[in-house]
C-alpha cells in the first residue's frame, strides 16, 4: 500500500521551531513528526511513500537518507513554489498511477503535522466497502472552518466558522458540521478527475466533485486520540500527552 505525507509548509505558525528547519523535522517527545508519521503508516502495511517538501526541502532528503528511509521506498517530491494540498497531490500523481495497470488499491494521504490513534485499517476498509473516491477523517469539535455532510456521511459543502461564511454544492434537509483531521484514503481514480491546474486546496476539489454527486464520504474518529501540532505550545501539549498514554 502507499501514501503521501504532506509535509511541504512552511510552519508559520511553529516558529521559532521551524527558523531553521521544515515543520516535518520538529520534534515531539525526542522523535520528529516525519518518523512519527512514517511509523504509524508502516504499521498499517504502507511500504511506499512519498513526501513533498519546499521549506528547507534539501534538509528532508537529507534526513530520510541519513535513517535509511526507515526501511521504506520513499520519494521526495520537490515544490518550487508551494502548491498547497491538491497541487501537491496533482505534481506527486506519477507515484501512484505508476504500474496501476487499472487496479483501483486506494492510499492514504496524511498530513505531517497531525498526530493521532486513528485505525488507518479501518479507514480502508470503510473506504473500499462504500466504494468512496475519498474518504475524510471527522470529528465533531470545534475549528475554524467546518465540513458539512448528510445523514449518509456525504460531502455537502463547509463553513467557516468565524464569520459563518457557508458554501453548499450538494442540498440536503440535516447538516452535520464536522472539523477535518487531516487524513484521508482516496481512490486513485481522483487523480484523473483534477481539472484545477497548479496551486489548489484539495478540499475546494472535493467541493466541486461533490457538487457532481462524486461520493466524498465522512469516517467519524471521534473514539480516536488526535492532536494538532500546528503551533509550539500544541508541540508542548503533546509531548506532555505521550508522557500519559501509548499513543504510538
Amino acid at each position: 500500500m502507499r501514501a503521501m505525507i504532506l509535509a511541504a509548509g512552511l510552519g508559520t505558525r511553529l516558529r521559532p521551531l521551524t527558523d531553521s528547519r521544515p515543520k516535518a523535522l520538529v520534534e515531539v517527545a525526542g522523535r520528529t513528526l516525519l518518523e512519527i508519521t512514517l511509523a504509524r503508516l508502516r504499521r498499517y502495511g504502507v511500504r511506499e511513500v512519498i513526501v513533498n517538501a519546499h521549506h528547507f526541502a534539501d534538509m528532508v532528503g537529507e534526513y530520510l537518507k541519513r535513517n535509511d528511509n526507515f526501511g521504506m521506498r520513499i520519494e521526495v517530491s520537490r515544490e518550487e513554489e508551494l502548491l498547497d494540498t491538491g497541487g501537491g497531490l496533482k505534481k506527486a500523481a506519477w507515484f501512484f498511477l505508476e504500474e496501476a495497470q487499472g487496479r483501483e488499491e486506494p492510499f492514504i494521504l496524511h498530513n505531517v503535522d497531525v498526530i493521532s490513534t486513528i485505525d488507518l485499517g479501518r479507514m480502508v476498509e470503510f473506504h473500499t466497502a462504500h466504494q468512496a473516491l475519498a474518504t475524510l477523517a471527522v470529528q465533531e469539535r470545534e475549528t475554524s472552518r467546518y465540513l458539512l455532510f448528510d445523514q449518509q456521511g456525504q460531502l455537502c459543502g463547509r463553513r467557516r466558522a468565524e464569520d459563518g461564511t457557508t458554501e453548499l454544492v450538494r442540498s440536503s434537509p440535516k447538516l452535520q458540521a464536522l472539523a477535518f483531521c487531516g487524513i484521508q484514503v482516496i481512490s486513485p481514480r481522483l487523480l484523473t478527475m483534477m481539472g484545477d491546474e497548479g496551486v489548489f486546496s484539495i478540499i475546494a476539489c472535493y467541493m466541486k466533485l461533490a457538487a457532481r454527486e462524486e461520493k466524498i464520504l465522512a469516517f467519524r474518529a471521534d473514539e480516536y486520540y488526535w492532536r494538532d501540532l500546528g503551533r509550539p505550545d500544541h508541540v508542548m501539549q503533546a509531548a506532555q500527552e505521550l508522557k500519559q498514554r501509548a499513543v504510538f
